[in-house]
């Protein structure tokens, strides 16, 4: 049964933990609800790359389409679902920029590869050709060779601070367990629902 006496992030961390033990790819896969200006959602999927009490963290090409609505309207959705653990976890909150400093740092972590993708692709543009892409790719190696490769200015994290967060566990006969934690001034209340 889900504790709704613990801290929801160390909640979070053990679900994580667990998720990581069995989901056969990318546990920290998460689906990205925003909205466009006219009000329409919009998903996808983007990975947590960090967490803390203060929120979670993604990074992404600044002028692409998740990060226009995000600048239009911070408010967000994010959704976990570990099929192999029957658990998913809701996520509503507000969206800052992280620091260029924290930006860098998770950048020169990535492989080169993605570093130089990053620069070559105008991420959610129209491509003309696979070749294009390709081509760009290919530019961006050359300028750069074998030396290290800055983070681009279009290229940085969200954080997203947390309102609520809502974990949801499978049992038999759709009598699943569910609460939800919402942010208080003085920390964080609990309560459980149905299913």
């Amino acid at each position: 049964m889900i504790d709704i006496a613990a801290d929801p992030y160390d909640l979070f961390t053990q679900w994580m933990q667990d998720a990581e033990a069995s989901e056969p790819n990318d546990a920290n896969a998460m689906t990205l609800a925003t909205t466009t200006p006219g009000g329409h959602p919009s998903a996808r999927i983007v990975l947590l790359k960090s967490w803390d009490p203060t929120g979670f963290v993604f990074y992404t090409n600044l002028e692409s389409r998740k990060s226009a609505e995000i600048k239009a309207n911070p408010a967000v959705a994010l959704l976990f679902h570990w099929k192999s653990r029957g658990r998913q976890v809701r996520i509503e909150g507000t969206c800052v920029l992280v620091s260029d400093a924290e930006a860098d740092a998770y950048f020169e972590t990535r492989p080169r590869i993605s570093q130089l993708g990053a620069w070559a692709s105008d991420q959610s543009r129209p491509l003309a050709t696979r070749g294009e892409l390709e081509d760009r790719l290919a530019a961006v190696t050359a300028r750069y060779g074998d030396g290290p490769i800055p983070r681009p200015p279009h290229w940085s994290g969200w954080h997203v601070a947390p309102l609520a967060i809502e974990f949801w566990e499978n049992r038999e006969f759709r009598l699943h367990d569910r609460a939800v934690f919402t942010r208080a001034a003085t920390g964080w209340s609990a309560t459980r629902l149905y299913p």
